[in-house]
């Protein structure tokens, strides 16, 4: 349904997108996980058309997105981050004047509102001034708007940025019996791992505008390897700032059940096969070598692992890290160039 090949868009001398390949098969409900400002909202604009790419090739639905994009328009539709609802008209004008936009036939297109609204609860509210709503109302309202015309292909950029956790969840409810009963493919983005987690098939990560890994949420998880054994260091006995870290390093470098070590601040993730059977070996040699373990925790491998293993940092605690990046980005960028 959807095919991408050797994507690449430059702003001036940044490269927003830098050779993005992928295809995502009918049906699919396919991922892009990555941070503000890893490549997702662009590579969506030049699959949806808002956007023409510096070179590459990109398909939807078998229409080149260059070559074709009144047709790719036809047959696709967009949630962009910002609600773009028409706050003076009700819910369910909204959702006639899209429909008229794509000149379905009067009666048809009432029967497909009536089933929109009833889908996303909002048939006793479509009469209401959509200025009326609550924020998640009118996010559940945008999204239909992009399932009017029935659309072989959606596209929704960040469908839950800034939403509160139980309407959320509804959105993924949402999402899942839209892509079940009517068989649509969804493309979204996301910089929520448990979001990537629960309702895609399959995801890719993206950072710096390439991809780092693909696969399903398992698949991506079990490539890691083992269990992951997170090991916390007393503060009250600190010397240095990573003196136990650091001793920790030195005990369990090299133990031929340990797969690898990831540092974390004060704190060290260890991972293992059968970490249940390897956490007392791990306690007792910290203890034998004068290195005491606050807290041991054990679980199995999660996206944050994955991401970390492929990009070198995670996306928990907000955007800073990705900050941080761009301006690390902006430092190695050529004398001269274009800021």
């Amino acid at each position: 349904m959807i095919r991408v090949e050797q994507l690449v868009k430059q702003y001036d001398s940044i490269t927003a997108v830098d050779g993005v390949s992928l295809e995502v098969t009918p049906g699919e409900l396919f991922g892009f996980l990555g941070p503000n400002g890893a490549g997702k909202t662009t590579t969506i604009k030049v699959l949806t058309t808002l956007l023409r790419p510096t070179s590459g090739r990109a398909m939807v639905a078998g229409y080149d997105v260059m070559k074709e994009p009144g047709k790719v328009r036809s047959v696709i539709g967009y949630v962009a981050q910002d609600v773009s609802v028409d706050d003076k008209g009700t819910g369910r004008e909204n959702l006639m004047l899209q429909g008229h936009l794509h000149h379905m036939e009067n009666k048809l297109l009432r029967q497909r509102v009536d089933k929109l609204l009833e889908l996303v609860g909002l048939t006793a509210d479509a009469n209401r001034r959509t200025e009326t709503y609550s924020g998640g109302m009118r996010k559940r309202l945008d999204l239909i708007v992009g399932l009017v015309h029935q659309p072989k292909v959606l596209f929704l950029d960040e469908p839950t940025l800034g939403l509160d956790p139980q309407t959320r969840a509804r959105v993924w409810s949402y999402l899942r019996d839209i892509n079940q009963r009517e068989g649509i493919t969804i493309f979204l983005t996301t910089h929520y791992m448990e979001e990537a987690d629960t309702l895609c098939h399959r995801l890719a990560i993206i950072d710096q505008g390439k991809i780092k890994a693909l696969g399903s949420p398992n698949e991506l998880k079990d490539d890691i390897g083992g269990d992951r054994i997170d090991i916390g260091f007393s503060e009250e006995r600190l010397i240095g700032e990573s003196v136990f870290v650091d001793s920790a390093l030195r005990v369990l470098r090299g133990q031929p059940f340990i797969q690898r070590i990831e540092t974390l601040g004060d704190s060290l993730a260890v991972y293992a096969d059968r970490g249940e059977r390897i956490i007392p070996q791990i306690v007792e040699l910290l203890a034998q070598s004068g290195v005491p373990a606050k807290t041991v925790t054990l679980s199995r491998p999660s996206l944050n692992d994955v991401f970390l293993k492929h990009t070198g940092y995670t996306i928990r605690g907000g955007e800073a890290s990705t900050a941080e990046r761009f301006r690390e980005r902006f430092r190695r960028r050529p004398k001269g160039g274009n800021r």
